[in-house]
């Protein structure tokens, strides 16, 4: 017997970024129920069977009625069942968004909340168990408690549905809520489970040696961080075997760049390299800006920035990984043709720049914004 079904996870509807203005910050909402579009589509166009969603479907808990009703009519586009797990983000406690009124008179026929680790056959020899989120911090690991109550399934396939970290990625050994992959590979192997869909991670991942266990990554990308997110798995879950597939949902790119500039042609490079960026308004860079230039190289820099940021959904400058040095020169200012008190505040602001303090910092921001002012009055 074999199950295809669409894994996805991390929706997190409602997701705010501070760094987006309000346009794109709307940009940035509609593109993740866009994407429950999209998943809608591919599931049809690959014949699945089901759609599970592992955990944080919402950002948190105290959205607002418009992103729970805007949820609603996405998830009605999904021609199939679909099962939804609370997670960190949206656990099912007593404020759980899957609770509320809205949810529940709007929530499609198709839609299923997986409030109980207790298995839903979705047609016969195939069950979904899930493994929800109750609090936000729970204190053991859900998946080895599910799996417990679970006797040996030899007549079908068993698919468990499961948030959080895993014991072989996670960087903290200590948390009690980890998901022990050996205890998952011995539930594999004694036939309790074919095949452990997990969200959480916000990478597509596979773990373990078993090829049955899967991240699959959030369908719209969240971090810089973050390795191939924006897809969904289509999986084909047989007793004697598990393939999956990665599909493309996302449409936003998160970039990150380094920048070395050691002169005006490498300002001038970074001006194509912004400038041949292809859906700027889907794009999120981070630059990390190192090397030194002069003070007429930093204003033109800047000047390209401010472009840069008119364009793109967002533009961050990296404070941690960026040393940019800036270093007056005389040339700076010799055609400026500037006198009288412009003059004397250049040569105090100078003066100022020498160092390494904050004081010189803002010495050189300033030189840089006056050069720019005069250029512009020229």
């Amino acid at each position: 017997m074999s199950f295809r079904l669409l894994h996805t996870a991390d929706w997190q509807l409602g997701m705010t970024r501070h760094y987006l203005d309000a346009d794109a910050q709307a940009r940035f909402t509609q593109a993740r129920f866009e994407a429950i579009g999209a998943i809608g589509r591919i599931a049809r166009e690959q014949s699945c069977e089901a759609v599970v969603c592992c955990g944080d479907v919402f950002e948190h808990n105290a959205v607002d009625r418009k992103t729970i009703s805007r949820a609603c009519d996405a998830l009605r586009t999904i021609p199939v069942p679909v099962f939804l797990l609370p997670g960190n983000h949206d656990p099912l406690d007593a404020g759980s968004v899957f609770r509320s009124t809205t949810f529940a008179a709007k929530k499609p026929v198709r839609v299923h909340v997986l409030e109980t680790a207790e298995p839903v056959a979705l047609r016969p020899g195939v069950e979904i168990v899930g493994a929800p989120w109750t609090s936000k911090r729970p204190l053991r690991d859900l998946v080895a408690d599910a799996l417990e109550r679970l006797a040996p399934k030899q007549d079908g396939v068993r698919i468990v549905v499961a948030h959080g970290a895993v014991d072989a990625l996670s960087p903290d050994p200590a948390n009690p809520a980890l998901i022990s992959v050996a205890a998952a590979e011995r539930a594999i192997a004694e036939g309790r489970l074919h095949y452990l869909a997990l969200g959480d991670r916000h990478s597509l991942t596979d773990v373990g040696a078993t090829g049955r266990i899967r991240y699959s990554g959030t369908p719209e990308p969240t971090d810089y961080d973050e390795v191939e997110p924006g897809h969904v798995l289509v999986v084909d879950v047989a007793s004697d075997g598990v393939t999956a597939q990665s599909r493309r949902t996302g449409s936003w790119t998160y970039r990150r760049e380094k920048a070395d500039l050691t002169g005006a042609a490498d300002v001038e490079l970074l001006r194509r390299k912004l400038g041949e960026i292809a859906d700027k308004a889907r794009t999120i860079v981070k630059l990390d800006l190192v090397g030194t230039l002069t003070v007429k190289q930093r204003a033109a820099l800047d000047e390209l920035l401010d472009e840069a940021r008119e364009t793109l959904a967002a533009l961050e400058i990296s404070t941690r990984a960026s040393d940019l040095v800036v270093v007056p020169e005389d040339a700076d200012f010799a055609d400026l043709g500037l006198a009288g008190f412009a003059a004397t505040a250049v040569a105090q602001l100078r003066e100022q720049t020498k160092g390494a303090t904050p004081e010189a910092a803002v010495a050189r921001d300033a030189l840089g914004l006056l050069l720019r002012l005069a250029r512009g009055a020229a």
